[in-house]
């Protein structure tokens, strides 16, 4: 487990951290028009808790002819819409630019991507450029399975004068990220929350669930996990979003979402170990995988010895005691803490199926 050399990570006090309820920030994936932001936060104004309205105004894409964003221009709507409904705005910034023109528009959350999370040297010039401002900063995992990388984005802030620090978990990209666009491996977060307990954590349902379906369950377990707030994203249009069309709700389906969420038996404990149990089941299927591939293996090499024909060896085979082999392996057994007696069937069962009977004697 690691602990980080500075003592305590965000404070309890701050816009960030919850109150009663779990903060709740909502808004479009992609800043498009002014039309359409005023639209969406004029839906999000009438929803209960939902206090924060986040737009992405430059839009980090994969491929250069993806749309990347409207810029600088859609922080004119961004000020007009806090102007409207007086919600406080967030959105995401990627370098110093941005965080100039984010400060200038009257910004009130600033969120640091998990492209940019894991570029130290991009981090700490973002650190840089907000010595003495006082705002809140959220910043989202790196896209890999990395705690430190994450952790060291936050201290960097720390240590440029932020206090009032938020991490948000987005999920992460690993091997097998099904049923979710990005894995959340809950484990993770839960070590951060018991190493840095005051720290807000903020759960990006959107875009670890990638899918309005998973929406709802992502966000209960975050609940559930005692999380300090949601993001989620909303579009008063989903299906002519420009981008993510596929996770964004209008405001009254997250609404709904919203009130369907159970905040009252929160157990941050039992769902922690919910989500132990849940990572040693994963460890115990790949560790079984791992298994099942090895005896096939042996199978396969047990196989192509017993294709060889014995009238062509000119050297006889060297014999393997089984009593030898099996006394080795119950000791070894023994000293790695494993039941020896499981080791015993295992092996005997092995023995009698793949090995070869002119390669041992009883």
């Amino acid at each position: 487990m690691y602990t980080s050399p500075i003592l305590k990570l965000g404070k309890r006090d701050g816009l960030l951290a919850r109150t009663t309820h779990p903060v709740v920030i909502a808004g479009p994936c992609s800043a498009e028009s002014e039309e359409q932001m005023l639209q969406t936060a004029r839906g999000l104004k009438k929803l209960q808790g939902v206090s924060i309205f986040r737009a992405g105004i430059w839009k980090p894409r994969t491929r250069p002819g993806s749309f990347q964003g409207m810029g600088t221009a859609a922080l004119d709507w961004l000020k007009t819409v806090k102007q409207e409904t007086g919600l406080r705005t967030a959105c995401e910034v990627a370098g110093t630019s941005h965080v100039a023109e984010a400060l200038k528009h009257g910004v009130d959350v600033l969120i640091i991507g998990a492209h940019t999370t894991v570029n130290p040297f991009l981090v700490q010039e973002i650190a840089d450029a907000l010595k003495g401002v006082d705002i809140p900063v959220l910043v989202k995992n790196p896209v890999n399975p990395d705690l430190l990388l994450w952790l060291g984005a936050l201290e960097r802030l720390q240590q440029c004068g932020i206090s009032d620090l938020g991490a948000m978990h987005r999920g992460f990209s690993t091997l097998d990220n099904a049923p979710y666009r990005n894995h959340p491996k809950w484990d993770h977060v839960v070590e951060l929350k018991n190493t840095h307990p005051d720290l807000p954590v903020y759960c990006d349902a959107s875009h670890i669930a990638g899918r309005r379906s998973l929406l709802r369950p992502v966000s209960q377990r975050a609940i559930d996990l005692g999380y300090d707030g949601l993001m989620l994203e909303a579009h008063h249009n989903p299906a002519t979003a420009l981008s993510d069309a596929g996770q964004q709700l209008m405001p009254q389906e997250l609404d709904m979402l919203l009130q369907s969420l159970n905040y009252k038996s929160i157990d941050p404990e039992a769902a922690r170990l919910g989500v132990e149990m849940e990572e040693l089941r994963k460890q115990i299927e790949h560790l079984d995988d791992e298994l099942l591939d090895l005896l096939s293996r042996r199978s396969k090499v047990s196989a192509r010895m017993g294709n060889i024909p014995r009238h062509s060896i000119t050297e006889a085979p060297q014999v393997v005691h089984w009593d030898l082999v099996l006394d080795s392996l119950l000791l070894q057994a023994s000293n790695a803490g494993v039941n020896k007696d499981f080791v015993q069937t295992v092996f005997q069962e092995v023995r009698k199926h793949y090995a070869q009977t002119y390669l041992y004697q009883a």
